[in-house]
């Protein structure tokens, strides 16, 4: 059995999570257009995320329209959204890059969010494919959220491996770092281009050991050092420092 596990999160790590906005939109602008006679709704929806709005988009755009829908016809709009089939996709370097690992590293998944969303996307995306297990981390129960540690113990007991050998890889650093490197973990940020953190800097604590721009050189970044079982120390180069220490 391989001596190492590698843990991802999900959204911005290996597909896009704006895509999956975008995609829970039009499902929704579909809904108001055909049942509430509401135009325009994902277009407009759109626009106010791609201007940095993140919370209470649906009601912005009922104040606008000076639209009044009583709170029962609100939820059930956020649960189209969270409940519909994403139109996302693995991007090119998370596909080629898990082929390439898989039975070479143990593969787990933990991620936050709405479980009802969460669970569609790894249904759209297969990703029980590569990954086992998916921990989904409001399917699991009060606490295990991160910046909690539990979900990462979990995974780290189900693999009875030591902290040395598990490794992080995600995109926020708002609280994806700081519980795995309490806990020993190694840390990789993924900092793409297009992610909804890309251009959220981090020191301490809540910077990765290293940031890459995608997943493509994973691998080799793996080759030099777990799978040829030299593990890297803490000062090592195949690692480094994360670009904002």
């Amino acid at each position: 059995m391989p001596k190492h596990c590698l843990v991802f999160d999900l959204d911005d790590t290996l597909y896009l999570e704006r895509d999956y906005v975008h995609s829970g939109f039009e499902h929704v602008g579909a809904y108001t257009e055909r049942e509430l006679g509401i135009p325009n709704f994902a277009e407009r929806a759109w626009s106010l995320f791609s201007a940095g709005h993140r919370a209470k988009i649906f009601e912005e755009i009922l104040q606008e329209q000076s639209i009044h829908l009583e709170r029962s016809a609100l939820d059930h709009m956020v649960g189209l959204y969270r409940s519909h089939s994403p139109k996302i996709w693995l991007l090119p370097d998370a596909l080629h890059c898990l082929n390439v690992l898989r039975g070479r590293v143990r593969l787990a998944i933990i991620s936050d969010g709405p479980v009802e969303a969460q669970r569609s996307k790894v249904a759209v995306l297969r990703l029980d494919q590569w990954f086992d297990p998916i921990l989904l981390t409001e399917e699991l129960g009060r606490g295990y959220s991160k910046p909690s540690d539990a979900s990462f113990r979990l995974v780290q007991e189900r693999f009875g491996l030591a902290a040395g050998c598990c490794c992080y890889v995600a995109d926020n650093p708002a609280k994806d770092f700081v519980a795995p490197r309490k806990l020993g973990w190694r840390t990789i940020r993924i900092r793409r281009i297009g992610g909804l953190h890309v251009e959220v800097e981090a020191n301490g604590e809540r910077a990765a050991d290293l940031e890459l721009s995608d997943l493509s050189g994973l691998p080799t970044l793996l080759e030099e050092t777990w799978l040829s079982h030299l593990l890297p120390s803490e000062g090592s180069s195949h690692w480094g420092a994360s670009r904002s220490e």
